[in-house]
C-alpha cells in the first residue's frame, strides 16, 4: 500500500511538472511565437470530410494540404501536386505529386514517423468523400467525376506513387478551383481506420501545423510542423510561428475586450458590443487606434440571405404560407436593404439588390440580373393576390437565426410587420442552427454562402435539385426543371461569356421563384495586432497562417 501511494504521488508530481513545462513551452509569449484567435461559433470537426463551415475550414487549412491551393488573389497554385495537365477533351486531369511531403508523425506509422504521401492516399481520400458510410456534406463537389466502375476505370486513379488521374463525365472549367477546397485535402487511411469516428478529434495531415490538444469548448492548440515541405521565396522553411492557440469564447464582447488587451492577435469582422469604441460612423478605424491596430478590408465572396424551405413533400412546408411564391416575393419587397446596411452594418457590405451571385465575381451584373428593391406597396399587392390582404389570415412565420444576426432579423421583422406579415424571431445556438438547416427542420432561416472556389457555379449549386441537403448545399430543397437544364449546360461550357449567360439566367429564376431572401454581399474585415506581420486578406476570408510572423515582445 505504501509503495502504491508513493507511485501515485510520483505520478502526480510528474503530471504537474509536465503541465508546467507544457505551459512554459507553449503559452509563454516571451518564449514562443504563438498566434491566438477565437472561434465564438465553435469547431465541430477536424476531419476535412466535414469542412462545411468557415470555422472547420480554417482549422483544416492549418492541418492539411491538397493537390492545389489558392493565393490571396484566388489564383490556383501547386501544393502537393507540383504540376498538372488537362486532356484536350477536358475530362482527364493528371497530377504529378511532390515526393517530399510527409504526414505528421504518429505512433501508427513505422517508427512513429510520418510516412511519405503518395497518389494512393489521394485516391483513398477522395473516394472517402463519396463513401455513404462517411456521410460527408462535401459529396456534391464530385458530382462531375466519372466513378462508374462498369466503364472500366475509376474516378480517382493512382497510376503510380506520384501520378494521380481524375476522370470527369464532361468538361467542367471550375474543377481546379474545387480541388483547392479543404474537402479535397489528403488524409492517411491507416490513421482514419485506427481512430474511426474519433478521427474528428485526432487529425493527422501534412499541413504547416500539427494537432496537439483540443479541450472542446475551451481551447485548441496546434504546433509547428517541423517537417513541413513549403518554403518562402528566400528558401526559409515555413511556418514561422511556433504554435496556434484557438479559444472558444462565445461572448463577442469578451472576445473584443481580449483583443483590445492583446490576448488575441486577430479578429475577423466587426461584431461585438464594444465596436463603437474603435470605429467611426462610416465603419473606418478611429485615428486614435491606428497605432495599435491594423485594419484590412476586401470585398467578400459571401452572400448573406434568408433561406426558405420550398419542398412541398415536407409537412412543415405544406402548413406554411411560405409555400406560396407570392408571399416569398412580398417578403423580398418588404424591407429596406440599404437602410439595414447603413444602420446595422455601418455600410460594411453592399445591399443585395441583384441576384444570389455576389459582387466580386465576373458573372455578377446588376444591370442584367435585377433583384428586389424596397417596395412596400408592391409587397402589399402580392399579399392581396396570395389571399392575405394586409396579412389577414396569414399565420405567424418563425425566422430562425443565431446571436450574431438578431439585429438584422429584428429589423426585417419590424419592417415586415408594417405590411401585415407577422414574424417571430427564434434564436438558436450556431451549431444547432447549422444541423437543423442541414436536416431540413427549419422552414425559414438565416444563412450565408461563402465561395469555396471563385466561380458563380459555386453559388448556383445551392439550387440544383441533385444537391439536396444533407448530401449537398441545397438547403431550400429548391427544384426547377429549367434551372437544372441550365445548370447542367453551364457546367460543361468552356466559353466564359456563354457560361456567364447561363449563370445569369439561373439567377433570374432564383429571383422569380424566391426560395431565398438576399440580404447583402459581404466585406471581409480583419483587425490585427501591430506585432503580426504577413497575415493577408482574400475574397473568401480563408485564414492562412503559414507565412505569418509575430514579432518578439
Amino acid at each position: 500500500m505504501v509503495m502504491f501511494r508513493l507511485f501515485i504521488l510520483c505520478s502526480l508530481i510528474a503530471v504537474t511538472l509536465f503541465s508546467c513545462l507544457e505551459k512554459t513551452h507553449y503559452d509563454d509569449p516571451s518564449n514562443k511565437k504563438i498566434f491566438r484567435y477565437n472561434e465564438s461559433e465553435g469547431i465541430t470537426s477536424l476531419d476535412p470530410a466535414f469542412s462545411r463551415n468557415i470555422e472547420n475550414i480554417w482549422a483544416c487549412n492549418h492541418l492539411y494540404n491538397g493537390l492545389l491551393q489558392m493565393d490571396n488573389a484566388l489564383n490556383v497554385e501547386p501544393a502537393i501536386a507540383k504540376k498538372w495537365e488537362i486532356s484536350e477533351d477536358g475530362k482527364t486531369y493528371t497530377f504529378h505529386l511532390r515526393s517530399d511531403v510527409r504526414f505528421h508523425d504518429h505512433q501508427v506509422f513505422k517508427n512513429g514517423k510520418g510516412r511519405t504521401v503518395t497518389a494512393h492516399d489521394f485516391e483513398y481520400s477522395f473516394n472517402r468523400i463519396l463513401d455513404n458510410k462517411v456521410a460527408s456534406p462535401g459529396v456534391w463537389i464530385f458530382n462531375n467525376v466519372d466513378y462508374l466502375e462498369e466503364k472500366g476505370f475509376k474516378a480517382f486513379d493512382a497510376i503510380d506513387d506520384t501520378t494521380f488521374n481524375i476522370y470527369l463525365t464532361k468538361p467542367f472549367p471550375p474543377f481546379l478551383g474545387i480541388l483547392t477546397m479543404q474537402y479535397c485535402t489528403v488524409v492517411p487511411q491507416e490513421i482514419v481506420n485506427h481512430y474511426k469516428y474519433d478521427y474528428r478529434s485526432n487529425p493527422i495531415g501534412t499541413g504547416p501545423f500539427k494537432f496537439k490538444m483540443w479541450d472542446e469548448g475551451n481551447k485548441m492548440v496546434l504546433l509547428k510542423n517541423e517537417n513541413y515541405f513549403e518554403k518562402d521565396e528566400a528558401g526559409n522553411q515555413l511556418p514561422y510561428l511556433d504554435a496556434v492557440a484557438i479559444t472558444f469564447i462565445k461572448d463577442e464582447e469578451v472576445e473584443f475586450l481580449k483583443f483590445l488587451s492583446k490576448e488575441i492577435d486577430f479578429i475577423s469582422g466587426r461584431e461585438g458590443g464594444n465596436k463603437e469604441e474603435i470605429f467611426d460612423a462610416d465603419g473606418s478605424l478611429k485615428s486614435s487606434y491606428e497605432d495599435q491596430i491594423t485594419m484590412l478590408t476586401h470585398p467578400y465572396l459571401n452572400t448573406e440571405y434568408l433561406g426558405i424551405l420550398v419542398d412541398d413533400e415536407l409537412g412543415i412546408v405544406k402548413a406554411s404560407p411560405l409555400s406560396k411564391k407570392l408571399v416569398r416575393q412580398a417578403i423580398n419587397y418588404g424591407f429596406d436593404r440599404k437602410q439595414m446596411i447603413a444602420f446595422l452594418r455601418k455600410n460594411i457590405g453592399t445591399p443585395a439588390n441583384a441576384g444570389f451571385i455576389p459582387k466580386g465575381l465576373p458573372s455578377y451584373n446588376p444591370e442584367i440580373v435585377k433583384g428586389y428593391d424596397y417596395n412596400p406597396e408592391k409587397a402589399k399587392e402580392l399579399l392581396v393576390e396570395a389571399g392575405f390582404p394586409n396579412g389577414e389570415g396569414m399565420p405567424e412565420i418563425t425566422l430562425y437565426t443565431t446571436a450574431n444576426y438578431v439585429d438584422l432579423c429584428e429589423f426585417i421583422q419590424h419592417q415586415l410587420s408594417e405590411i401585415g406579415i407577422s414574424v417571430k424571431v427564434d434564436l438558436t445556438p450556431a451549431v444547432t442552427h447549422r444541423e437543423l438547416i442541414a436536416r431540413s427542420k427549419l422552414n425559414f432561416f438565416r444563412k450565408s454562402w461563402i465561395a469555396d472556389y471563385p466561380d458563380g457555379e459555386n453559388y448556383l449549386a445551392l439550387f440544383y435539385s441533385k444537391n439536396f441537403a444533407p448530401n449537398g448545399p441545397n438547403y431550400t430543397h429548391f427544384k426547377n426543371t429549367n434551372y437544372d437544364l441550365l445548370y447542367e449546360k453551364a457546367q460543361s461550357e468552356t466559353n466564359d461569356s456563354t457560361r456567364y449567360f447561363y449563370y445569369q439566367e439561373m439567377d433570374k429564376l432564383i429571383i422569380e421563384e424566391a426560395p431565398i431572401v438576399t440580404l447583402y454581399y459581404d466585406q471581409v474585415v480583419r483587425l490585427i495586432q501591430k506585432d503580426i506581420k504577413g497575415l493577408g486578406i482574400n475574397p473568401v476570408n480563408l485564414l492562412t497562417l503559414k507565412t505569418v510572423q509575430k514579432e518578439a515582445n
